[in-house]
């Protein structure tokens, strides 16, 4: 018998199947900077082993084609989310054992392959269970629960961390070390359990998911597909240049993004400003995320005023002028919650005013033509590139330069992304 059927509400599924997927990914790829922060890892193997496992979120479009062929994509769903249910509770398991940190980065490592997974399948349930107007209509719920998963990620599973840590166990927050295990598998195991509801909760409500039309049947089929959707990728005018945009328009962030949340967790003594898990939460995962909500949509709304050609530049500096509000506090260390909070929303504001542009120009410049979601996942799949080379060297630097002089170098790094701007091309007009 059918589990459910496919008329169900899109309110009823894409809110929860997007939460979810931000779940895993926030988990991997930023919560993970915290936490071996706070078992004792240096900034140069929090950075790198954080980084390391976006590189199946980089390399997804390479492998999507091949989840389509078999069963259905909500079939795929299920399992991907039963698996990172185990995965975590598995990891929680582990962090009992003596040699715990290498069991838990081979498990991250299968998890983010599962994690990826889970974003191509809930995307293509998405896309072929609703029709245009539909999947227009239910966009921005898309948008905001995949924001609301990194909030619940970013701030309550990393307060409630500190909180455990700090509170229940009676452990000095700023001192790092195993001390920490403990509170982490109790976050580990809620996060397991809450996959596993989600998959029960989606096996009752999520549609199936139709097969695209061009949904290749065999393995051979797919390769062939895919070799044509790359070849015809490089045919595209001014490719080196947009691919230049898509690599380098970020890549200050992409320096920026571990080292400052390092920074924020660091000891005053290393240059930091000690915060604990629960101040970091608040400020980083919520007043910095709802910042972030904020920028996105002004920025949204300017590229519709203005026209991307004319905001680009624009958006560029949005992008990457407030970084600097990271070189005045590494200077000055403040002390005051509330000035630390205003540098981090403010960098987080322009940011995601400025982060719309690129969004946009995949879409408009980029994708166009035969194989324009394959193209735009190549683009996002660059960007990604970018944000996982630029993160696993940038403990490293960080470390040999200190805060304040790696500061300066994220500032200097941001003149790739003014140059690539300046000289973007534009062939498809969109007035």
């Amino acid at each position: 018998m059918s589990s459910a059927p496919a008329t169900k509400h899109p309110l009823l599924w894409v809110p929860s199947g997007y939460f979810t997927m931000a779940l895993t990914y926030n988990m991997l790829t930023a919560a993970a900077v915290v936490m071996f922060s706070n078992l004792g890892m240096d900034n140069a193997s929090a950075a790198a082993y954080a980084s390391a496992l976006g590189l199946a979120y980089t390399i997804k479009p390479f492998f999507a084609a091949f989840l389509e062929m078999y069963k259905t994509k909500k079939f795929f769903v299920l399992l991907c989310q039963v698996l990172l249910g185990v995965g975590f509770i598995g990891v929680a398991l582990v962090m009992n054992l003596p040699n715990y940190i290498t069991l838990m980065l081979l498990f991250f490592w299968v998890l983010s392959f599962i994690g990826s997974s889970q974003d191509i399948t809930t995307d293509g349930v998405y896309v072929t269970a609703l029709d245009s107007k539909s999947q227009a209509l239910y966009c921005g719920w898309q948008s905001l629960s995949w924001n609301l998963g990194k909030l619940a990620m970013m701030s309550v599973m990393v307060v409630l961390s500190g909180v455990l840590h700090e509170h229940y166990f009676g452990l000095d927050p700023h001192v790092s070390g195993p001390e920490w295990i403990k509170s982490w598998q109790i976050v580990f195991g809620l996060l397991g359990v809450l996959m596993l509801l989600m998959a029960a909760w989606h096996w009752r409500v999520m549609p199936d998911g139709a097969r695209a039309e061009n949904t290749p049947k065999t393995p051979a089929e797919a390769i062939k597909t895919l070799i044509d959707a790359f070849v015809t990728f490089f045919q595209k005018q001014g490719i080196w240049l947009m691919i230049g945009f898509a690599l380098l328009f970020r890549i200050s962030f992409g320096f920026l993004n571990a080292p400052s949340m390092l920074f924020m967790k660091d000891s005053v003594e290393n240059g930091g400003l000690a915060l604990t898990n629960q101040e970091f939460g608040i400020i980083y995962g919520t007043f910095g995320l709802i910042a972030l909500l904020i920028g996105s949509l002004i920025g949204g709304a300017y590229v519709a005023k203005k026209g991307l050609q004319k905001a680009l530049f624009p958006l560029c500096f949005c992008v990457n002028i407030p970084n600097i509000t990271f070189l005045l506090m590494a200077f000055y260390q403040p002390e005051s919650h509330l000035l630390i909070s205003a540098g981090v929303v403010i960098e987080q504001f322009f940011f995601g005013i400025g982060s719309v542009g690129f969004m946009i120009y995949l879409m408009q410049q980029l994708a166009p033509g035969k194989y324009a979601t394959t193209h735009y996942a190549f683009g996002t799949a660059l960007m990604g590139l970018c944000m996982m080379l630029t993160g696993m060297v940038s403990g490293v630097l960080q470390q040999a330069m200190g805060y304040v002089g790696y500061f300066i170098f994220v500032m200097a790094a941001t003149i790739p992304s003014f140059l690539i701007c300046w000289f973007a091309p534009f062939h498809h007009k969109h007035d």
